[in-house]
């Protein structure tokens, strides 16, 4: 007997074509970009510049993934970053750029054009449209920001497309330059780009990214619009300063050696400070959650940091299989994000709202059910205690009154 249809509510219908028709036009603006490309490197440029542009990009995207694993993002809203970096972010720069090159030509001099188009037009241009995506988040979807990790992460992802974009052109260009030889040429600028420098976007792009961390966390809009419009400014002049250092010669590995690679070093110790707090918080919440029956207290060590959460799948991985330690990870998943939002209302970064904490509170029953009754599980710690309902009391309801129900 074959099961009928199901039908859709109008609701669910837009809520599923919407984003596939976002991601739709992002892909065609990549085609778009590549196939401006194509009518100067050729379509072997394109094919070897494609080859070796996907060589850097994975590492620097399973580099972002790793940083996210707390509490990872949405797979959708990742791949929608990565491709409006690839996509809308490249084709709007190579228009822009190319258009604002022409015209330092015919106004400034012949040879001005490359001069303005690196120092000038690309920083402005592309940390605008690659920020573009991090803030538009904030403000669309304020409840996805955790903080700083999330901030990067996705400017990270979005300016990792833009540089896989960028890469294609840039390494198909020397692929017909050398006259169609996998030589020298395509060498060295595969080292420069691939090699010395596959974090140069991400890092640029990753302080728009601080910026709007900020602004999710801060209780005060103008605080929060001032770090986003900083973090905006830095990335453009570290833009400029790195496109400006490659037509200095020897001045490239000064730059390079004593401020790129240090900056580098501190995004890294930025985001372990920032892991680390998060774990705090988890710390903080966790006694809380299980004294109102949401999860059970032998929980508690177990959610409260990265390891013990990976012993705790890894165990029901051995015992019942991948299936049921990917419903652990999603349990554990639900309770992050439960907290985190609880931290941010707690600290007034974000509105007591009722509604959204009900939503998270049902999502982490529902996904603790399913890992409890996983075929071949047997909860790891039992059920919660008896109890289970709304808020503790120190969570606020609109109004000004505890929720409870």
């Amino acid at each position: 007997m074959i099961a009928p249809p199901v039908r859709l509510a109008p609701q669910q219908r837009r809520t599923l074509v919407w984003p596939v028709v976002g991601l739709i036009v992002l892909g065609i603006c990549g085609l778009v970009t590549v196939g401006l490309a194509s009518s100067e490197i050729g379509a072997a440029g394109v094919v070897i510049g494609v080859v070796l542009a996907l060589l850097p990009v994975a590492p620097v995207v399973a580099a972002f993934l790793w940083i996210d694993r707390f509490e990872p993002e949405p797979p959708r809203l990742l791949l929608a970053a990565f491709l409006w970096g690839a996509g809308l972010s490249a084709l709007v720069a190579v228009v822009i750029n190319s258009s604002a090159m022409i015209a330092a030509e015919l106004l400034l001099g012949r040879g001005q054009g490359d001069l303005v188009g690196a120092v000038i037009s690309a920083p402005l241009v592309e940390e605008f449209v690659k920020g573009a995506f991090v803030v538009g988040l904030l403000l669309i979807r304020r409840r996805e920001f955790d903080g700083i990790v999330d901030g990067v992460v996705y400017a990270g992802i979005t300016a990792a497309g833009f540089a896989f974009t960028e890469n294609i052109i840039y390494f198909g260009r020397a692929f017909t330059e050398a006259e169609g030889a996998v030589g020298p040429a395509v060498l060295a600028t595969f080292v420069l780009r691939g090699v010395l420098s596959p974090f140069a976007h991400p890092l640029f792009t990753a302080m728009t990214g601080i910026g709007v961390g900020i602004a999710s966390q801060a209780r005060s809009r103008v605080v929060g619009t001032v770090a986003v419009l900083g973090g905006y400014v830095l990335a453009v002049v570290l833009h400029a300063l790195w496109n400006s250092s490659t037509q200095l010669g020897a001045g490239f590995f000064g730059i390079y050696l004593l401020i790129m690679l240090p900056l580098f070093a501190g995004m890294i110790g930025l985001v372990v400070w920032q892991r680390r707090r998060e774990r705090e918080i988890l710390a903080r919440q966790m006694p809380g959650f299980a004294a109102a029956g949401w999860i059970a207290p032998s929980e508690v060590p177990l959610l409260s940091s990265l390891a013990g959460r990976r012993r705790w799948r890894q165990a029901v991985a051995r015992r019942a299989g991948a299936p049921a330690a990917r419903a652990v990870e999603d349990y554990q998943h639900a309770v992050t994000e439960l907290a985190f939002l609880r931290a941010r209302a707690e600290k007034g970064a974000l509105p007591p709202r009722a509604d959204w904490h009900a939503e998270l509170l049902d999502n982490v029953v529902r996904t603790r059910l399913a890992a409890v009754n996983a075929p071949g599980v047997q909860g790891p710690t039992g059920p919660p205690p008896p109890g289970h309902g709304g808020p503790p009391p120190s969570w606020p309801a609109p109004g000004g009154h505890h929720h409870r129900q």
